[in-house]
């Protein structure tokens, strides 16, 4: 077995890896760390250990990185807007640039992860505009406002190279799980 990072995303699974646990399988040559989404005080308790942490809350990364010891992040967001993100761990402190994309996280969780991405990356024209059933994309209202958060950060900064539009319903394919 290789380098193995452990994700502790209760929001995600329904439980949280209790601290003991993580602190046993700590001393395993092939741990690697923790993605952790409980927040930046567990953050803290695991690197004052030595424990190496990549916070998994993007609405609480800059923190975790410059005021709590985690290393970086397991970020959703930086599918979209990479450099920025590569900033915002690698460059500082920067509590300007965090704000700035403060609405561009909270829009992108507005429902559980893959669904705002995957309807962020079919307005940027990355992707196809393909959702598999349960997945559904955000309301239109929430497509329209992405549009807005795009203008407003500055579309230079986002993956791919055609103009973000707003995608009506019928431009989105629902396909059956299997």
């Amino acid at each position: 077995m290789g380098p193995t990072i452990i994700y502790n995303v209760p929001s995600r699974t329904g439980q949280d890896i209790p601290p003991q646990v993580i602190h046993e399988i700590s001393h395993d040559a092939n741990m690697a760390g923790v993605k952790e989404c409980v927040g930046n005080d567990t953050v803290k308790d695991y690197a004052d250990k030595g424990i190496v942490i990549w916070s998994g809350n993007d609405n609480e990364c800059h923190d975790a990185r410059w005021g709590y010891g985690a290393t970086g992040v397991i970020s959703v967001t930086s599918n979209l807007v990479p450099g920025l993100f590569h900033k915002l761990m690698f460059d500082g402190k920067n509590p300007l640039l965090n704000e700035k994309l403060m609405p561009l996280i909270d829009w992108l969780f507005c429902e559980p992860n893959p669904i705002g991405l995957n309807t962020a990356l079919a307005q940027l024209g990355v992707i196809r505009p393909v959702f598999r059933l349960p997945y559904v994309p955000l309301p239109l209202a929430k497509r329209v406002e992405f549009v807005k958060i795009v203008q407003s950060i500055g579309r230079e900064f986002f993956v791919g190279d055609k103009d973000v539009q707003v995608l009506d319903d019928d431009d989105f394919l629902l396909v059956g799980r299997y």
